[in-house]
């Protein structure tokens, strides 16, 4: 997959040359990634250029660069393209992001290279639809690949609901290990939207389905019903606010958990997310402890990000702005099982 360089990549400096070679080699060592071609080749923020980050989804490079002087940088983001598409003969295009633009196009990304970004990518044998241009975000996070693999092996028969399910991923994970029905919920439809399409991409034997509506009304309306689920899934943004409620995962992460915990069965799952760059870990974990004081619920265990988001040993030169220990980055993933008293289950 990965060639080396025979001589020096124009324009760029010998030694962030050096940096991306160094931080490519090792993830193409790293056993873990063969299973997807969807990953980050390299996180600037933990590895040396802050407020850059290089994705890599199937045949498309991805460059978002938070930087606000963008105007200063348009010789670095060719020289950075020029790099990966000389070492990945599999990259045929190069989307860059500009996330403090003006203009919205090139905050949802401009391709300096190629003509056609990849719809799909593959990961762990599961087919997953992309829109790179959606926001500009890009439709698919590399940071939760080891929670959509534990999803995968968790949830045989189950039934799902997936809160704040953006482009659905998370469910779709669910899904390909056998759940019976999964519910992927979510106030922007063209977000669900690809989440149907990635059910398309695939054979999946249970039911999906989706729900265009505000967080606070559709889980009263679960609860209103009575209705329960072997898993619930919170995935909330950092922060929106609605004339139904407010979602500040700095704020009120622990009434978000709060809300959902009752559409749990007895022994089911909540799968707790919050990605909170400035909130550290042990004040979330302090949190969870309150939400398991009384014994209802109680923490299963901590999903780990993998290290090609968190960079390795040999290429971290920063840490995070908060310490996220006991997680080991800022998307702190906990899952609890709950214990009901009336014994119900999903």
């Amino acid at each position: 997959m990965r060639k080396l360089l025979d001589s020096d990549t124009k324009n760029i400096p010998a030694d962030l040359q050096r940096t991306l070679e160094i931080c490519l080699d090792l993830r193409f060592k790293d056993p873990s990634l063969s299973t997807t071609n969807a990953l980050r080749l390299f996180n600037g923020f933990y590895e040396g250029l802050p407020r850059l980050t290089v994705d890599l989804y199937a045949n498309t490079l991805v460059i978002s660069d938070h930087d606000r002087d963008l105007a200063s940088r348009h010789e670095l983001h060719q020289a950075i393209a020029q790099f990966y598409t000389e070492a990945l003969p599999e990259v045929q295009c190069v989307l860059l992001k500009q996330r403090h633009a003006q203009d919205v196009k090139l905050r949802q990304g401009m391709l300096i290279h190629g003509e056609q970004v990849s719809t799909s990518i593959e990961e762990n044998g599961v087919n997953y639809a992309l829109d790179l241009r959606l926001n500009q975000d890009s439709s698919f996070y590399p940071d939760t690949r080891n929670l959509r693999l534990w999803l995968s092996q968790q949830m045989a028969d189950a039934r799902i609901l997936n809160c704040f399910a953006y482009t659905g991923v998370l469910g779709i994970a669910a899904m390909a290990g056998g759940a019976r029905e999964v519910v992927q919920t979510d106030l922007n439809p063209h977000f669900l939207a690809v989440a149907k399409r990635s059910q398309a991409l695939n054979n999946f034997s249970g039911e999906m389905k989706t729900l265009n509506q505000d967080f606070y009304p559709m889980v009263a309306g679960f609860k209103n019903q009575s209705q329960l689920f072997d898993c619930v899934i919170l995935d909330a943004p950092l922060f929106s606010k609605t004339r139904r409620g407010r979602v500040d995962l700095l704020q009120n992460w622990h009434g978000l958990v709060n809300k959902v915990r009752p559409l749990v069965g007895h022994e089911g799952w909540l799968v707790a997310i919050n990605n909170a760059l400035f909130l550290p870990g042990a004040e979330l974990m302090e949190s969870v402890r309150r939400l398991t004081a009384d014994g209802y619920l109680e923490i299963s265990e901590i999903i780990s990000v993998p290290q090609d988001v968190t960079g390795y040993a040999q290429t971290i030169t920063a840490k995070a702005p908060a310490d996220p220990a006991p997680f080991n980055h800022p998307t702190k993933i906990v899952i609890m099982r709950a214990h009901r008293k009336d014994g119900r289950r999903a």
